[in-house]
C-alpha cells in the first residue's frame, strides 16, 4: 500500500513538473502566443512592404515611360519651370508664427 502511495505522489509530482513546463517554459503555451502575435505583426509589415514595393516599381516604370508622368514630378517635386514661367512658393502658415493672430 506505501508502494502505490509513492508512485501515486512520484507520477502527480511529474505531471505538475510536465504541466509547468508546456505552459511556463520558454517552450509553452506563453512563448507561443507571444511567437504567434510576433509572426502576425511581421506578416502585416511584409505585406506593407512589398505594396510599397509594388508602388514605387510601378512609379519607375511610368517615371521611365511616360515623358508627362515625368514632367509633372519634376515641377512639382524640385519646383523646376518651363520658359517664361513664374514660380511663386508661399509660405506655410503653420511653420511661420508671425502673421495673423500672432499678438495672442
Amino acid at each position: 500500500m506505501k508502494g502505490r502511495v509513492l508512485i501515486v505522489a512520484l507520477l502527480l509530482l511529474i505531471n505538475l513538473l510536465l504541466l509547468f513546463r508546456l505552459i511556463w517554459s520558454d517552450q509553452g503555451v506563453f512563448a507561443y502566443w507571444e511567437l504567434k502575435n510576433r509572426y502576425e505583426t511581421l506578416q502585416v509589415n511584409i505585406n506593407d512592404v512589398d505594396k510599397q514595393s509594388l508602388d514605387l516599381s510601378q512609379e519607375i516604370r511610368r517615371l521611365k515611360s511616360d515623358k508627362a508622368y515625368q514632367e509633372k514630378v519634376v515641377r512639382e517635386r524640385m519646383n523646376f519651370v518651363k520658359k517664361d514661367e513664374v514660380l511663386y512658393i508661399f509660405p506655410d502658415e503653420a511653420v511661420n508664427p508671425g502673421g495673423e493672430g500672432a499678438d495672442e
